[in-house]
This record gives structure tokens, C-alpha cells and sequence, in this order.
């Protein structure tokens, strides 16, 4: 990667993520930056390829590089990495510069379903869906799918509430996350166990 393209990625990182989409312009990325504006037109063609590009930043970041990885980091155990999401999300919504979920963020700025920043940030969140999924499923969860979009909305509802100032709303969401994790219908019968 160029070091121009790394450098316009880096501001439109920052200023995406902690401003929104559609707050800031080609002008801020710019002088962020320090690139031309005809540099970053020949990296990228619209603010909306930058933005897309953003999009992929901030999967790598903040999902992989971030949450999974913390998960994974906190227990071997399924069970137990999916109640860890909301203690990774505690410590975050406590940072001074908690900036929220850049996937709902765009969704909300883009309301058409068939807006192509609106696609995207839906198929990143779809990504994250399928890592809840993939736990659900280690954790011996009967059908994990449905589980994973509940658990999901858990998620979504702890971020919306943080941000509007609610910085408990990750212990509040994970107490939510010990019921639906503890309803017996959800496992998996071990083979040779008695219904």
C-alpha cells in the first residue's frame, strides 16, 4: 500500500470513526492527511470508495484485530468468550473517546436499504453475526443462528445505550446475555443423554 493511500486511510479512519460519514468532508481527509486532493482522487475515485474502504479498515481493526481477538484472548471456553464480548464492551464504553459502532453509524446515515455504504455495513455486521454464530455453535447451542441474532441485538443495544450515556450498559446487556445463555431449550443433547 502506498504510503499516500495508507496515510488518507488513516485520517478518514479517525475522522469516520469518532464523526460519522456524513460530518466529514474531502476537505478535513485532506488536511488530516497532508496528501493532495489530487493524490487521494487517484487512490480513490469518491468519498464513497473511501468510504467503503473505511468500512474494511474498521473490520480488520476493530473486529479481528479487537474484539475477536480479545474474546479469544479472555477463555478457551465458548460459553465463556460469548459473555466476554460484554466485558470487552464495559472496558470500551468507558474510554474517554467511546466513539460507537462505525457499522451502525453508516446504516443509520444511509437508511436505503439498497445504498451500497448501507450493504456493506450490513455485511459487516452480518461477519460479526457469523462469529457469534461460530461460538454459539462450540458452546453446544441447539441452533445457533437464531441465538446469534439475539445475542447480536444484545450487542447493538448495549452500544446505542453507551452512547447515549448509558457506560454500564455492557453490564446491564451481559446480566440479559446469563439468562438467554442459561435457558436449558438452547443446548445441544449429548449423545446417550436422556431428554
Amino acid at each position: 500500500m502506498s504510503d499516500a493511500r495508507e496515510r488518507l486511510l488513516t485520517a478518514a479512519y479517525d475522522l469516520f470513526s469518532h464523526h460519522g460519514v456524513q460530518a466529514v468532508g474531502v476537505d478535513a481527509i485532506i488536511e488530516r492527511s497532508g496528501v493532495a486532493r489530487q493524490t487521494m482522487y487517484r487512490h480513490f475515485r469518491s468519498k464513497q470508495e473511501l468510504v467503503l474502504a473505511f468500512l474494511q479498515r474498521r473490520e480488520e481493526v476493530w473486529t479481528q484485530g479487537w474484539l475477536a481477538t480479545e474474546v479469544r484472548r479472555r477463555s478457551e471456553d465458548p460459553r465463556q468468550r460469548l459473555l466476554a464480548i460484554f466485558d470487552v464492551f464495559d472496558e470500551w464504553f468507558h474510554t474517554p473517546d467511546f466513539e460507537g459502532c462505525s457499522f451502525i453509524n453508516v446504516m443509520l446515515e444511509h437508511p436505503d436499504e439498497h445504498h451500497p455504504l448501507h450493504r456493506a455495513a450490513a455485511s459487516y455486521l452480518a461477519r460479526i453475526r457469523d462469529f457469534l454464530q461460530e461460538l454459539a455453535s462450540q458452546a453446544g447451542i441447539a441452533d445457533p443462528e437464531p441465538f446469534a441474532r439475539q445475542w447480536h441485538i444484545l450487542m447493538k443495544g448495549s452500544i446505542v445505550a453507551a452512547g447515549e450515556g448509558d457506560r454500564d450498559a455492557a453490564l446491564r446487556a451481559k446480566r440479559l446475555a446469563t439468562l438467554l445463555l442459561d435457558q436449558p431449550a438452547l443446548r445441544r443433547a449429548e449423545p446417550g443423554t436422556p431428554l
